[in-house]
C-alpha cells in the first residue's frame, strides 16, 4: 500500500518539476501573462477548452503556440470570419475525376491543439460543427466518423470591443468551455521587456514535453484527493448564482436570468485537482476553488437585462457571491496534515 502511495507522490513531485520547466520556457517568449499561463496548463491537464477573451496586441496567439512547441503536440490555427463554412472547418468530400469516386480530406481541427482566433466572428453553422468537436471529440463528413487525435484542447479568442461582423456564441458551445481567461494588460515593466525583446531576434522555444508525458501526468491528476467538503463549497458557489436570495444575496437576484449550469461545479472540481498539482499538492483546499472560480463559473452566468442596462458583469457578481458562502471550515486541518 505503501508502495503505491510513493509512486504517486512522485508522479505528482515529476509532474510539478517538468511542468514548471515547461513554464519558464515559455516565459522566454511571454512576459507576463501568469495567470494566463497558469490556467492553460490547467486546462491542459484537466482535459477542457478554454476561451481567452481580451483586447487585440495581448499575446493571446502567441501564448497558444508557444504552449504548443514545447508540449510538442500538432498545432492548427483557424481564422474565423463571417464568410467561413463547417467543412473550412472539419473537412469534406472531394471529388477526384482520375478515380471516379469521392475521397474525404480531413480539415484543420485534427490536431492536439486547436486555436479558434477571433472566434464570435464565424456564424451559427460554423459554431454548431466546432460544438460536435469540442463534445464528441469526432467529427462526421459523408456519414463516416472520425475520432480527432488525443489529447486535443480548443483554445479559442475573441475581442471583446468590437462588435461590428461578431455573432453571439451560442450558450451550450459557451458552457463546453472549461473557462473563460479575461486576459488583462501588462504592467509597465511587463511592457517595457515587452518592447526590449521585439527589438531582438525571437528566442527559440525547446520541446520539453511529450504528449505521452501530459498522458501520464493527467493520471497523477486523477490521484488528487477533492474532499467532501470542498465539493460540497464548489456546488454551493453555483447554487448562489441560481438561488442568491438563500445565501443573503437578494440584491444581486435582478441581475441574474440563468445562473451556472451543474458543468460549473465539475469543470470547478476538475480544474481544482489540476491546480493542486501544479502547486505541489495531493489534495485539493478550498482556496484553489476559490482562485479558479470567476474563471468556471464567468462565462455560465446568464445576465438579465437589469445587469446589462445598470453596467453590472458577471465578475462583480461572482465576488459577491464568492464574499457570501463561507469556505470549509476543516480546509485548514487538510494543510497541516499535508505540511
Amino acid at each position: 500500500m505503501s508502495t503505491g502511495n510513493d509512486d504517486r507522490g512522485a508522479l505528482r513531485r515529476e509532474a510539478r518539476a517538468a511542468l514548471e520547466e515547461a513554464l519558464h520556457e515559455v516565459k522566454r517568449v511571454i512576459v507576463g501573462q501568469d495567470a494566463m499561463l497558469e490556467r492553460l496548463l490547467v486546462a491542459l491537464l484537466a482535459g477542457g477548452h478554454v476561451l481567452l477573451e481580451g483586447v487585440p496586441g495581448l499575446a493571446k496567439t502567441l501564448t497558444v503556440k508557444t504552449l504548443a512547441q514545447v508540449l510538442g503536440g500538432s498545432f492548427r490555427r483557424i481564422q474565423f470570419t463571417p464568410d467561413l463554412v463547417p467543412a473550412d472547418l472539419v473537412g469534406t468530400r472531394v471529388y477526384r475525376p482520375d478515380t471516379g469516386r469521392f475521397d474525404i480530406e480531413l480539415g484543420p481541427v485534427f490536431g492536439n491543439f486547436l486555436l479558434a482566433d477571433e472566434i464570435n466572428r464565424a456564424p451559427a453553422k460554423v459554431q454548431s460543427a466546432l460544438l460536435e468537436v469540442m463534445q464528441e471529440q469526432q467529427v462526421t463528413i459523408g456519414g463516416e466518423t472520425f475520432a480527432v487525435p488525443l489529447p486535443f484542447l480548443v483554445m479559442a479568442t475573441q475581442n471583446p470591443i468590437e462588435s461590428e461582423g461578431t455573432y453571439p456564441l451560442p450558450e451550450a458551445q459557451v458552457d463546453r468551455f472549461l473557462m473563460k481567461v479575461v486576459v488583462g494588460y501588462p504592467t509597465s515593466g511587463e511592457e517595457a521587456a515587452v518592447v526590449g525583446r521585439s527589438l531582438s531576434d525571437p528566442a527559440e522555444v525547446r520541446e520539453l514535453l511529450a504528449l505521452e508525458d501530459l498522458g501520464r501526468f493527467r493520471a497523477a491528476v486523477a490521484d488528487v484527493l477533492v474532499d467532501r467538503e470542498v465539493i460540497a463549497y464548489a456546488v454551493a458557489l453555483a447554487d448562489a448564482t441560481r438561488n442568491p436570495a438563500a445565501y443573503g444575496l437578494e440584491e444581486i437576484a435582478q441581475y441574474i436570468e440563468f445562473g451556472a449550469s451543474p458543468r460549473g461545479p465539475i469543470g470547478l472540481a476538475q480544474s481544482a485537482r489540476a491546480l493542486a498539482l501544479l502547486r505541489g499538492r495531493g489534495h485539493v483546499t478550498a482556496a484553489d476553488v476559490r482562485d479558479l472560480a470567476p474563471d468556471v463559473l464567468r462565462h455560465r452566468l446568464v445576465l438579465s437585462y437589469e445587469a446589462l442596462s445598470d453596467d453590472v458583469t458577471a465578475d462583480e457578481l461572482l465576488a459577491k457571491v464568492l464574499a457570501a458562502v463561507e469556505p470549509p471550515a476543516a480546509d485548514g486541518f487538510h494543510d497541516t496534515l499535508a505540511a
